[in-house]
C-alpha cells in the first residue's frame, strides 16, 4: 500500500468516524425543535462554504469549465442537499443505534449503483447478501415495541434515513469522475455555494427573526461542531478518499459510522441494547459484509 493509499484511507476512517459522532450530535440538536432542520442546512452551507472560499483565495487558482457548472450544481443537490436535508429531517424521528444500522448499507446501493451504472455483474452472492440486509431493515421496522425506543422510530425516521444514505452513495458513484477533476477546495467551495442558494429561500426568515439568546450554549456547541467538524472537514476529506482509494472501498468506511454511534449510544445511557436490535444488526452487517466480500472478489 503507498502513501497516496493510506492517505486515502486515513481521511475516509477520520470523515466517517466524525458522522459517527454526528448523529448523536444532531439528534440532541433537532430535539428541542429550536432551529428547524431547513435553518440548520443553511448555517452549514454558508459556514463551511465560506471557510472553503476563504482557503481558496490562498490556494493555486484553479477554473472550472462552463460545462461542468451543471454538473456540480447536481452534485451540490444530491450529495448535499438531498442527503443532509432528509438526514436532519429524519434524525428526529429515529433512535441514534436504528439510525446507525440503517446508514450502514451504504455498500449495498453502491454495488446497485454499479451494476446499473457501470453493468457490474450481481452475483449470487451479492443477491444473498442484499437480501439479508434488506430483510434486516424491515426486522427492525417490524420488531419495534415501545420498551427498546419505538416510540423515537418511525417508518417517516426510517424512510428519511434510508434516502439519506441512498443520495450519498449515487453522489459518491455517479460524481467520482468530476470529484477527481478539480482539487477539493474548488469543488466544495460551488458545493456549498450551490447548496446556499438553493436552501435561503426555505430558511431566510426563520434565521432574520432567531432568537439566538433563547438558544442553550450546549446546542450552540453542537451547532459549531455540525458546521466545522461534520460538514467542513468531512466534506474536506471524503474527496482526499475519493481520490485516493476506489468507491467501494470508500463505502466500505460506513461501518465506522455506527460503530462509533452506537458505542456512544450505549455509554451515554441514550437507548438500550435489545436482542431483537443486536439480530438486526446483524443481519444488515452480515449482508453489507457478504456484498463487500463478493465485490473485493470480482474486482
Amino acid at each position: 500500500m503507498n502513501k497516496q493509499s493510506v492517505a486515502g484511507h486515513l481521511a475516509c476512517f477520520l470523515a466517517y468516524a466524525i458522522f459517527g459522532f454526528n448523529i448523536i450530535v444532531c439528534k440532541d440538536l433537532t430535539a428541542g425543535g429550536l432551529i428547524s432542520p431547513l435553518a440548520i442546512f443553511c448555517l452549514r452551507s454558508v459556514g463551511a462554504g465560506a471557510l472553503f472560499w476563504i482557503i481558496s483565495l490562498f490556494a493555486p487558482k484553479e477554473k472550472v469549465e462552463k460545462k461542468d457548472y451543471l454538473r456540480i450544481f447536481a452534485a451540490s443537490m444530491l450529495g448535499f442537499f438531498v442527503c443532509q436535508v432528509t438526514f436532519l429531517v429524519g434524525i428526529p424521528h429515529i433512535t441514534p443505534m436504528d439510525c446507525s444500522v440503517l446508514s450502514a448499507i451504504s455498500p449495498i446501493y453502491t454495488m446497485i449503483i454499479a451494476a446499473i451504472v457501470l453493468k457490474e455483474p450481481i452475483t449470487w452472492q451479492k443477491a444473498v447478501g442484499v437480501i439479508v440486509s434488506f430483510s434486516g431493515i424491515i426486522y427492525l421496522i417490524v420488531s419495534r415495541t415501545p420498551a427498546d425506543g419505538a416510540a423515537e422510530t418511525s417508518l417517516f425516521g426510517i424512510l428519511m434515513i434510508v434516502l439519506n444514505s441512498l443520495s450519498f452513495s449515487l453522489y459518491l458513484g455517479i460524481f467520482k469522475p468530476l470529484i477527481g477533476k478539480y482539487s477539493v477546495v474548488t469543488f466544495m467551495k460551488w458545493i456549498f455555494l450551490f447548496a446556499f442558494v438553493v436552501s435561503v429561500p426555505f430558511s431566510a426568515k426563520e434565521l432574520v427573526t432567531l432568537q439566538w439568546n433563547a438558544i442553550p450554549a450546549v446546542q450552540l456547541a453542537e451547532l459549531a461542531y455540525l458546521i466545522l467538524c461534520a460538514t467542513f472537514i468531512t466534506y474536506f476529506l471524503i474527496p482526499v478518499g475519493q481520490k485516493r482509494i476506489r468507491p467501494t472501498l470508500v463505502s466500505m468506511y460506513s461501518y465506522v459510522q455506527p460503530i462509533i454511534a452506537i458505542v456512544i449510544s450505549i455509554s451515554a445511557g441514550i437507548e438500550m441494547l435489545t436482542w431483537q436490535k443486536v439480530l438486526a444488526a446483524i443481519m444488515v452487517f452480515g449482508g453489507v459484509v457478504v456484498v463487500s466480500y463478493s465485490k473485493s472478489r470480482v474486482e
